[in-house]
């Protein structure tokens, strides 16, 4: 009798061993078999704090995962529990195995968002204000508040010109503060980085005065080729007392006043950004210079130039003396001014004062 309860028992478990390996080997199968019904992309947010459970679950729910129990035990089997929150980008033919792993690794879906240069602040505010993925906790207003958290030591006056022009990853849930302040740190180590290998004897004393230059120089021009040169220009003339006259800061002073053109009386604003009245620099950068820009100015191009004008291409004629200054305004201004002409390429056009030069 104990030998028959005996083998009846071993047949019982063999059958039941059977059975559980053809169950995982089924099961095995399913988790390498690309998620049925699942033919494009879809999304999916894991909430902070979510269990393993619940994010079966809501997977099951939408029809992204079948059997939730024998899942929720095989990920605890195999140590795997770990849900990393955030927004996934699921894509089609994954199978069950490679969307857990995706979920364990925190392979997040990544959104991207530009800061162009020659952007001011607020250009800046409205364009991250305009990103459905971004919290958005700020606005003109509280940049004063928000730029006291960036600058402890109160070194800069204004946030203006201090965050880093250039394309920032992010994920859904950060907010634009976060994004402002990886900008305005890559700002600073730029600084960091080229203010010890400038040129000697610039008019220059601090990093943050060749921001301020850097700024206008990325707001006269965007060819390349000319950053130092220009830079070249307003170093001498900061060099001989000269006052800038660049149009780029009136604008910047007149604000929402600029409708696309500078009057001879514009030049007249009383204002401290106004380098046609203000010898030096404006008290703030105007715009967010690049690191070309910030690059001309610590090391411009000395040769003797003290003007330039528009040709009206996107490119600048450069004078040497007021006399030739004067005929290249008449040649590019006056007479053969074109209908399609531009001051800057790759920028908003804008009309000049009436000389539309420097």
């Amino acid at each position: 009798m104990l030998k028959k309860l005996l083998l009846l028992s071993f047949v019982l478990l063999l059958a039941l061993a059977v059975g559980l390996f053809v169950v995982w080997k089924k099961f095995d199968r399913y988790l390498d078999q690309p998620i049925a019904g699942l033919h494009e992309p879809v999304e999916i947010m894991v909430e902070p704090g979510s269990s393993v459970t619940r994010v079966i679950h809501q997977l099951a729910d939408r029809d992204l995962l079948r059997q939730p129990r024998l899942l929720v035990y095989y990920l605890r089997a195999t140590d795997q529990t770990g849900m990393q929150a955030g927004e996934y980008r699921i894509p089609a033919a994954i199978s069950p195995r490679q969307l857990l792993a995706r979920l364990a690794r925190g392979e997040v879906k990544y959104y991207e968002l530009t800061l162009l240069e020659g952007w001011t602040v607020r250009q800046s505010l409205d364009h991250m204000s305009q990103q459905p993925a971004l919290e958005h906790e700020l606005t003109d207003a509280d940049m004063t508040d928000f730029l006291r958290i960036l600058d402890r030591e109160g070194r800069y006056p204004s946030a203006e010109g201090l965050f880093f022009p250039d394309t920032y990853r992010y994920v859904r849930g950060m907010s634009d503060k976060d994004l402002l302040t990886t900008a305005y740190g890559k700002m600073q180590q730029t600084l960091a980085d080229e203010w010890p290998g400038r040129a000697e004897k610039l008019p220059l004393s601090s990093p943050y005065e060749a921001l301020i230059l850097a700024s206008i120089v990325e707001k006269e021009t965007a060819v390349d080729s000319e950053r130092e040169q220009i830079a070249g220009v307003f170093t001498s003339r900061l060099v001989k007392g000269m006052r800038l006259q660049t149009d780029p800061t009136v604008i910047y002073a007149m604000g929402e006043n600029y409708h696309g053109n500078i009057r001879r009386k514009d030049l007249q604003l009383d204002s401290p950004y106004n380098t046609y009245r203000v010898a030096g620099l404006p008290p703030t950068p105007i715009a967010l210079p690049s690191r070309r820009s910030i690059e001309a100015v610590l090391h411009p191009l000395l040769n003797g130039k003290l003007y330039f004008v528009a040709k009206g291409d996107g490119s600048h004629y450069f004078s040497a003396t007021l006399e030739e200054h004067n005929k290249a305004v008449q040649e590019y201004q006056v007479r053969n001014r074109a209908k399609n002409y531009r001051s800057a390429p790759g920028k908003a056009s804008s009309k000049k004062a009436d000389n539309d030069s420097s």
